[in-house]
């Protein structure tokens, strides 16, 4: 039985340039709910509490984290966030660094 790698299997459904897209916009996602999660702990507060500084809901701020909300985060929602965990939204473009 031949063994297959998950990284060769990523790495040949990236040459398709909508998987591409896909994956990077999930990558996006994922990094924005981990650093969230950090900030929001490192500060000691919960989602509730980060929901009403940053006003919007505490099940916005659990889909966020968990990565489960099927939209990206509009920016106005990252720069409250951000804002209300005493941060700067800093976005730049940067050459892609795939598996």
């Amino acid at each position: 039985m031949k063994t297959i790698r998950l990284n060769d299997v990523i790495n040949e459904e990236l040459k398709d340039e909508e998987f591409k897209l896909y994956y990077e916009e999930e990558q996006i996602k994922n990094m924005i709910a981990k650093t969230v999660v950090e900030l929001r702990q490192k500060e000691g507060i919960t989602q509730e509490e980060l929901a009403k500084i940053a006003h919007t809901t505490q099940p916005v701020i659990a889909r966020l984290e968990k990565g489960t909300d099927q939209r990206t985060p509009s920016l106005k929602l990252l720069n409250k966030i951000a804002h209300a965990l005493g941060r700067e939204l800093s976005i730049s473009f940067d050459r892609p660094h795939y598996i």
